[in-house]
């Protein structure tokens, strides 16, 4: 039996990975595995990496290119999700911002540097006309530290996934002004290089199968009913999350690979932009 990590956040695109493991499907293929939450996100994920704490990341695309960018030994080796990641703009319920134009010059609250929060709060800036220079961040861990931060007046907004936000939206912590779609798709799949290199096989094989998962999920009988009951969601909310979600089964194209690099790079996020085959790895 294979003994591979994987990491992933606790939220309703990451369903198929655990179906897939409590089915045996992995299992059956000689493989262990071992899925651990990163509440946290991406940056924690891509330190994880770094440190091989984790072999295989369910990751923000924007996140690790970054990483990858900056010396990170992993490789992108699929597109998970292929749809946007709409990322809420959310404040304290109490306080007096209403709308969007109201946030510049306040502090943001992002889960750590690098993260997908503080990333698309600079892609936000930008689309804004704000100056993203002088952008101030509060680090908060994780969406509870979002909610200590921005009711304790430490932090004045947070950008989080919309609809694994809502809840707290409906229940009067959070007030969402506004939407920030990501302009690629939102979730990838990355392999440390040491994995690729020992192990290919078995990677090729996780990709099959949760390949094989994803372009059916949909079809699920009563399944969101079970995102609903397992992510604390309404069925409205859930059904309206998949009619847009869509999950992917191919590689990251050259022309997105484009698109993440020349924005990061405009933004002084990255400092140069790499190869993409020092980026994604083929099978």
């Amino acid at each position: 039996m294979k003994k591979i990590k994987i990491a992933g956040v606790p939220e309703h695109f990451n369903l198929p990975w655990h179906l897939c493991i409590e089915n045996g499907e992995f299992e059956e293929a000689g493989i262990d595995l071992q899925w651990t939450d990163v509440p946290e996100g991406t940056g924690k994920m891509c330190q994880m990496l770094r440190d091989g704490e984790t072999d295989i990341a369910v990751i923000l695309t924007e996140g690790i290119v970054k990483d990858i960018n900056a010396g990170n030994p992993s490789k992108i080796v699929q597109v998970y999700v292929e749809s946007p990641l709409i990322w809420g703009i959310h404040v304290d319920a109490k306080s007096n911002y209403q709308s969007l134009s109201d946030l510049e010059n306040t502090k943001v609250a992002i889960s750590r540097m690098g993260s997908g929060s503080h990333l698309m709060a600079i892609v936000n800036a930008q689309n804004q006309g704000w100056k993203t220079d002088d952008l101030q961040f509060e680090i908060v861990n994780t969406i509870d530290g979002a909610v200590d931060a921005l009711s304790g007046g430490k932090a004045d907004y947070f950008m989080w996934e919309k609809f694994m936000t809502k809840p707290l939206v409906d229940n009067g912590t959070f007030r969402r002004i506004a939407d920030c779609p990501t302009p690629w798709p939102c979730f990838v799949i990355a392999v440390r290089n040491e994995i690729l290199e020992k192990h290919p096989h078995t990677i090729e094989l996780i990709l099959e199968i949760i390949n094989t998962t994803t372009e059916e999920f949909k079809d699920i009988p009563s399944i969101n009913r079970t995102l609903s009951e397992r992510f604390n969601q309404k069925t409205e909310d859930i059904d309206a999350w998949l009619s847009q979600t869509h999950w992917s089964q191919t590689t990251i194209s050259h022309e997105t690979l484009n698109k993440i690099q020349n924005q990061l790079f405009d933004l002084s996020l990255i400092d140069k932009k790499s190869t993409f085959v020092e980026i994604v790895h083929g099978f």
